[in-house]
């Protein structure tokens, strides 16, 4: 039986549906709507709880407050800046993209090296973000009833615990420790649910109270429990789409080094990735504007 030539066109045009795009891009397509999907119902379940606890939830500009290497107050300035990095790599693939079009593999890979290292850089920032949100950074006080009570000066702004508390009674119950350093202060304040209370009418605040440091999933320092379950939950979730990201952009990256699209001179795998990588930084948008801005 004589083989059976098979036209190259028609191979082609299998591949592709009938609105002109290959499967693999509808495909990915598909997922990035899905997953919006998860992602906005996430942010949604957010947005009511924090409506429903109105009052106790952080407020972020006293919660991210650090910059590595810098002591200091600078509220919200790293999460801005880890924020920057992830959008410039969504600007650096759209230009490896583009070299890819135009069949140009080094200045494909070198646009996917430099994605490769912003999704990195950003993944090392959000860790060591998760390091200073569990470490806590003030310390506070739950009270009986369970809501938070955070140490303010005359101003109404928040006094870390190892300012004002004294080593010399190691002895002592902590709590205790903490009630008589704060008793002596009349410079030092309660703040619950956003309400200023005056150091004179705080003692009854001490009584079946508890000194809580950092956030976890029981406990939160900063202010309702549920904020860092969501915290923890959300920004995990992105980051492990980010990692994914940054590994299917590795994978891509060592096959444009390899010239395997080169040979082929098709690089849609590069452009697949590539609306990977943006629905990843478009999300971090909705994620940064939820947890930090609003």
């Amino acid at each position: 039986m004589a083989d059976m030539v098979i036209n190259p066109d028609f191979v082609e045009e299998r591949r592709r549906s009938p609105m002109g795009a290959r499967y693999g891009k509808i495909m990915m397509w598909f997922f990035i709507v899905s997953d919006s999907l998860t992602f906005a119902g996430f942010l949604v379940a957010y947005g009511f709880m924090r409506y429903q606890s109105h009052g106790t939830w952080p407020i972020a500009d006293e919660v991210f407050t650090h910059f590595p290497f810098l002591h200091g107050h600078y509220p919200m300035l790293y999460v801005a800046l880890m924020s920057f990095i992830l959008i410039v790599s969504s600007v650096t693939m759209v230009l490896a993209v583009d070299a890819g079009h135009k069949n140009e593999k080094n200045r494909c890979a070198t646009w996917m090296f430099l994605t490769i290292l912003g999704g990195l850089v950003f993944l090392l920032s959000q860790a060591w973000e998760w390091s200073n949100f569990i470490s806590g950074s003030h310390g506070a006080m739950r009270l009986k009833s369970d809501y938070i009570a955070l140490f303010v000066d005359n101003k109404n702004e928040k006094i870390a615990i190892s300012d004002f508390i004294s080593d010399q009674e190691n002895d002592m119950d902590e709590l205790e420790r903490v009630r008589l350093a704060f008793s002596s202060n009349k410079d030092l304040n309660l703040r619950v649910n956003n309400e200023f209370i005056k150091n004179e009418d705080t003692a009854k605040y001490f009584q079946g109270a508890k000194i809580v440091r950092g956030a976890n999933l029981i406990e939160n320092e900063y202010g309702h429990t549920t904020f860092a379950n969501f915290f923890y939950f959300i920004t995990g979730f992105h980051g492990v789409h980010v990692f994914t990201g940054v590994l299917l952009n590795f994978i891509i990256f060592c096959n444009v080094l390899l010239g395997t699209f080169e040979k082929s001179k098709d690089y849609e795998m590069v452009e697949k990735v590539g609306l990977y990588w943006h629905f990843v930084d478009l999300v971090w948008v909705f994620v940064f504007t939820f947890f930090y801005l609003i």
